[in-house]
């Protein structure tokens, strides 16, 4: 931008663009700031629609805030935006105030805080018309202008491809690693490997691959249907030399938990797929370099710092 003014420093359009570089700049400290106090980013993406990456970075953020750790889940799946229905968020940006000049983000229990586009909309319904520029703007904003706080992760839900979304989080948050979702047929995994090979583009690591809709729980007899083939994404994980975090199987609760606002990971139902996003949550936390949570580290023998296993009480 600042070259296109380096011919009329002294004019008004010269002005205008130094105003914007400052604002810019102005915009990225704030950034910057915000994002030194989040230990880990994570961004659940996909080659693919369809494949379930909402349900999945719902249930994990909930799943690690449930185990004690300070949670952010950020939806910059800007043009279908579904975090707030699926956790029956009905806040609305103009009943909250704001707070040291940010913005509050939703509240999700003690733990998970939120963000999503629908949460500045006066109705959910109307479409979103952007191109690049707003959305790369957009993105942006969730994170200077929001009040994230300390937080162990920060969530990130993006929506299917390898466009303007989930570069613009890789060009920005320069530690974000990547969750790649999968379903296991051939015609999904062949837009995941796109997936794979965007993180190598960009250097950003990869937490590892989940299969999801890896089979069907029957709600009869509880045995699993094979309806999209089994095991695609652990061979596309050993092929990329990445870590498979896990199958999670189809549960009709898991959907109607998704529809009615209550995510199968809130309940007290137990199932193969919750012990399947368990399995999923552990390695993510595995793959988190020991992350303290920030509601047990005052206790810790470690002292707040790195985790000591000779020292650590928690």
């Amino acid at each position: 931008m600042g070259s296109s003014c380096s011919s009329g420093c002294g004019s008004k359009k010269g002005r205008s663009c130094g105003s914007a570089d400052a604002a810019i700049a102005q915009q990225n400290v704030a950034i910057n700031t915000s994002l030194g106090r989040i230990k880990n980013k994570i961004l659940v993406m996909s080659g693919k629609g369809g494949v379930g990456k909402s349900t999945v970075a719902t249930n994990l953020a909930l799943g690690l805030a449930q185990k004690g750790y300070q949670v952010g889940l950020m939806d910059v799946d800007l043009h279908g935006p579904d975090i707030c229905r699926m956790l029956n968020l009905t806040d609305r940006l103009q009943q909250r105030q704001e707070k040291n000049g940010l913005v509050p983000p939703m509240q999700y229990g003690d733990n998970l805080k939120v963000i999503s586009l629908e949460y500045m909309m006066e109705n959910r319904d109307d479409p979103i018309i952007w191109r690049g520029p707003l959305k790369i703007q957009a993105i942006r904003q969730f994170i200077a202008d929001m009040d994230w706080g300390d937080l162990d992760y920060l969530i990130i839900d993006a929506p299917p491809g390898t466009g303007d979304e989930p570069l613009t989080v890789a060009s920005t948050i320069k530690d974000a690693k990547a969750l790649v979702v999968t379903t296991p047929q051939e015609v999904a995994l062949a837009d995941v490997r796109k997936s794979l090979n965007f993180c190598k583009h960009v250097k950003m690591e990869v937490v590892g691959v989940v299969e999801n809709m890896s089979g069907l729980i029957c709600p009869h007899c509880q045995k699993t249907i094979e309806l999209f083939k089994t095991g695609g994404g652990e061979k596309t994980a050993a092929d990329f030399k990445v870590r498979f975090l896990g199958k999670i199987p189809m549960d009709p609760r898991v959907v109607l938990g998704g529809d009615e606002g209550k995510p199968f990971l809130a309940s007290a139902a137990d199932s193969p797929a919750v012990q399947a996003f368990a399995q999923v949550i552990a390695g993510v936390e595995k793959a988190s370099a020991k992350t303290i949570p920030l509601a047990t580290a005052g206790g810790c023998g470690c002292g707040g710092g790195p985790c000591n296993p000779n020292t650590c009480s928690c």
